[in-house]
């Protein structure tokens, strides 16, 4: 079964001629800027190639979490957190969203420490964060047979169902007025002195003021075409999910390997804890450079190999004319093959570390590509020497949690309202600026 199963999404019919904003990219991010831009008057566009919520933002864990975050996104993440606990009220929809708290369990007491030091990036902003073990282990964990010296417990953290979330957006902002394409690429920007006056799409010019690229995987590949350098490349993830399970843990758990989240539906969300798989690609070597420290830092949980990729990637054509058929519209959704290697390794520890999955099913399981950055920090960011383009992309596998904060910091930076939190770890100038790019795990 190709994909998840997502909320039916149905297109408006017509392409308006002009408004004030286009937003490029129908996932969490885009659907989450497309909504707060329709919600403060501005007339909205957007445009998804595919599906909403078809790639990345429906394939995540489905977390909603704080823990474990670089120190850099936790003002936004926190602003992201109090956007959920109000979302479906605002949307009129379902996200199944519900705040049920956040274990990163730590096997030894080296992990505990480093969660220990992270929890002080909480302190300043008074959200609870606690060290956990014993009693109060097995009550948040009950049936467990996995060893552990503790965990990091966040309550604050929550969950949320991604087949259901961007859809239940962009069904809102449509609400508040905008407009909302899919099938329906955006092939190139269209400038005059400089500055945005519109874009191409593959049904006809759109005249527009601004435009957001919140393209996901796809980023790096549109902004190259409109002569903007973004340093972004692609990691696999493996996701499954089981049948329903009857007295599992209500908190999401991530662990060294697997990583699980109830559903509503009853069932897990399993995952590697830490694997991910690199295809190696042409962009793997034009950017070695930005990314080797990223490399440095997580080489251990990342799985090399040559793959049909590098074929598919190298016949892409990297320019084109708004007048010719895109890399967009020759592949709608990307859906890569899941690892079976991870799907065998993270459903068998998460199942001895818990027996009673042992009686679940594996119903379905997909792959998705990750946007990644060389520091590991989203781009929410105007772009330099282009007055009216902007740029949402590179969350890093950190971008289902804080969509509703990243919509609303990109509102601000097009409308130029007071920014939300302190926007500047977040520039895209920060990759050519001279600025020193380093992963900050915070401990």
């Amino acid at each position: 079964m190709p994909g998840p199963q997502l909320t039916p999404f149905v297109s408006d019919p017509d392409l308006p001629p002009r408004v004030d904003v286009v937003v490029i990219g129908g996932g969490i991010v885009g659907t989450s800027t497309a909504l707060e831009l329709a919600e403060r008057g501005l007339s909205v566009l957007l445009c998804e190639k595919g599906e909403i919520g078809g790639e990345q933002s429906s394939r995540n864990w489905g977390w909603v979490r704080l823990s474990m975050r670089d120190p850099r996104e936790i003002p936004l993440m926190i602003e992201a957190l109090r956007l959920w606990e109000g979302l479906d009220a605002r949307v009129g929809g379902a996200t199944g969203y519900r705040r049920a708290g956040i274990l990163f369990t730590a096997a030894d007491t080296k992990t505990f420490r480093q969660q220990e030091r992270w929890a002080e990036n909480l302190r300043p902003y008074q959200i609870e964060a606690r060290m956990v073990s014993g009693a109060d282990l097995d009550g948040l964990l009950p049936g467990r047979q996995i060893g552990l010296k503790g965990a990091l417990h966040t309550p604050l953290d929550g969950r949320a169902e991604p087949q259901w979330a961007a859809p239940a957006v962009a069904e809102g902002a449509r609400a508040a007025g905008a407009a909302v394409l899919t099938g329906c690429a955006v092939r190139a920007v269209d400038l005059a002195a400089g500055r945005i006056s519109g874009v191409f799409t593959e049904r006809g010019r759109v005249a527009c003021e601004a435009v957001v690229l919140a393209g996901g995987a796809w980023s790096r590949l549109f902004a190259g075409n409109a002569g903007i350098a973004l340093p972004q490349l692609k990691l696999l993830n493996t996701v499954m999910r089981t049948s329903a399970v009857e007295g599992g843990p209500e908190v999401s758990v991530w662990a060294d390997r697997f990583a699980l989240r109830k559903r509503a539906d009853g069932g897990y969300t399993v995952a590697s804890g830490v694997e991910n798989t690199c295809d190696l690609v042409p962009d793997s070597f034009r950017l070695m450079r930005a990314f080797l420290p990223a490399l440095f830092h997580e080489w251990s949980s990342l799985s090399f190999r040559l793959s049909g990729r590098w074929r598919e990637e190298a016949r892409m054509p990297r320019r084109w004319a708004p007048g010719d058929v895109t890399p967009f519209e020759t592949c709608r959704v990307l859906d890569p093959a899941p690892s079976e290697k991870v799907l065998k390794s993270c459903w068998a520890e998460a199942q001895r570390a818990f027996p009673l999955l042992q009686g679940a099913q594996m119903l379905q399981s997909w792959g998705g590509m990750i946007d990644v950055t060389p520091d590991a920090v989203p781009v929410i960011s105007a772009v330099e020497g282009m007055a009216g383009m902007h740029i949402a992309t590179g969350f890093s596998g950190h971008g289902f949690g804080i969509g509703p904060g990243a919509g609303r910091l990109m509102a601000d930076l097009v409308t130029g309202a007071a920014p939300v939190v302190d926007p500047t770890p977040f520039r895209l100038s920060r990759f050519s600026d001279g600025s020193r790019v380093t992963l900050d795990k915070g401990f």
